[in-house]
């Protein structure tokens, strides 16, 4: 077993069609058809009572054989809840999770606690990819954009559908820029956040320079994922209005609408099912094909539990950035009197230098709160379908040294190859 990235091999799940080294409950002795070893001759029923003491006293009941109770197998082909026998301990929990099959709230707190374990490291990278973010954001919004396109509304309706169609021409060429600068610092984040949060299901310190060293290599691989995953979205988005706007006419605009929203649907169904490419690509050092693969094998058959927890999770970042940006947006045009001048009078307001910088700060803030959150959430999730589905918490017991899981085999211990 790897330190980290990756705690095991992808092709020794049973996920892979590969259960050897799965460990399995035994099969009961008498199974399969086999003759059953009890004796025919059985005292009758009622008839047994405790064995006594040697002053006529019952004994107590004698203590669980070694190794009852003790950690069990919590993973598995189609497992689906934690496997506690009876009176079987809680689960380990040497690092952010307990090591078994985690609930939304657990993978939601396993996020947060990292980042307030790991804070120098997560905080370090998230609010350097923020700045440098935002800065691109900032400069493009100053120097790049269009101007909006008018819309005259006496126009009629073929010049209306014209100029809807320039009007989102205009919005995806000004939201181009901004899209490319979040794929990038995305890229950054999810590479050393995900490492960080590997260290820390295993309970183990970690710095922004050794997530890094670990992170650097697979950064070629990861951008290309990156960069894939929503090219992929916009062809599948183009297929599905390209035939109404060909057509550009009242029943055009249905058809576009219509398709638009089956490309919707299908995109999105294809990003959940890719959620969990990332972190496949970064710990089990996997290509960007192979990953995506990877990750449709673990999604499948969870597609909604993964859809829910990533919609749950972008709902909350949603509201934390809400939360902050509120308040530094109102600043913003307090002090910048044009930009709220131009609000109340009903125009296109035209904000400047210090409506750009106060809002900008508070999306830095917020961004470095919620960056930590979503790509924890996505690597916790990938843990916790491994462990649903190969039994990855006994390995990663092994790998954090929690007495009682074995000794670990050669070549893969905690600081194993």
């Amino acid at each position: 077993m790897n330190d980290t990235p990756g705690w095991a091999s992808p092709g020794s799940a049973p996920s892979d069609g590969q259960d050897a080294t799965v460990p399995r409950p035994s099969e009961p002795a008498d199974s399969g058809g086999a003759s059953s070893k009890w004796s025919a001759a059985q005292p009758p029923a009622g008839q047994w009572s405790p064995p006594s003491g040697p002053d006529g006293t019952p004994a107590p009941a004698p203590g669980p054989a070694a190794g009852w109770g003790g950690p069990s197998h919590t993973g598995g082909p189609g497992h689906n809840g934690p496997h506690h026998g009876w009176g079987a301990p809680p689960a380990a929990k040497p690092g952010v999770i307990p090591l078994r099959p985690l609930g939304i709230g657990e993978i939601l707190d396993g996020a947060v606690s990292t980042l307030r374990a790991h804070w120098r490291a997560v905080l370090s990278v998230t609010l350097v990819v923020a700045v440098v973010s935002q800065i691109g954001d900032i400069l493009v919004q100053r120097y790049l954009l269009p101007a909006p396109v008018e819309v005259d509304p006496n126009a009629s309706p073929s010049e209306a559908l014209d100029q809807a169609a320039d009007s989102a021409k205009a919005s995806l060429v000004a939201l181009a820029p901004s899209l490319a600068i979040t794929l990038i610092g995305t890229l950054f984040t999810t590479a050393i956040l995900t490492v960080v949060i590997s260290r820390s299901v295993l309970g183990r310190p970690v710095t922004l320079s050794d997530a890094w060293r670990e992170a650097r290599p697979r950064l070629p691989q990861l951008l290309g994922l990156t960069l894939l995953l929503p090219l992929i979205s916009v062809a599948i988005t183009m297929v599905g209005i390209g035939p109404g706007l060909l057509i550009g006419s009242a029943g055009g605009v249905a058809l576009t609408f219509l398709g638009g929203t089956a490309a919707v649907v299908v995109a999105i169904w294809l990003m959940i099912r890719f959620s969990l490419a990332s972190p496949a690509l970064m710990l089990e050092r996997q290509g960007v094909i192979a990953s995506m693969r990877r990750s449709a094998k673990l999604v499948h058959n969870a597609w909604w539990r993964v859809f829910g927890v990533q919609a749950i999770t972008l709902l909350l970042t949603f509201l934390v950035s809400l939360v902050i940006g509120i308040p530094f947006g109102i600043i913003a045009m307090a002090v910048d009197g044009d930009g709220l001048g131009g609000l109340l009078s009903g125009s296109s307001p035209e904000f400047g230098w210090p409506y750009l910088i106060i809002s900008g700060i508070g999306a830095v803030i917020a961004s470095a709160i919620t960056y930590p959150i979503s790509a924890g959430v996505t690597a916790l999730l990938y843990v916790d379908q491994r462990i649903r589905r190969e039994a990855l918490d006994l390995e990663l017991a092994r790998a954090a040294g929690v007495p009682g899981y074995g000794s670990d085999r050669p070549g893969h211990g905690p600081t194993g190859g």
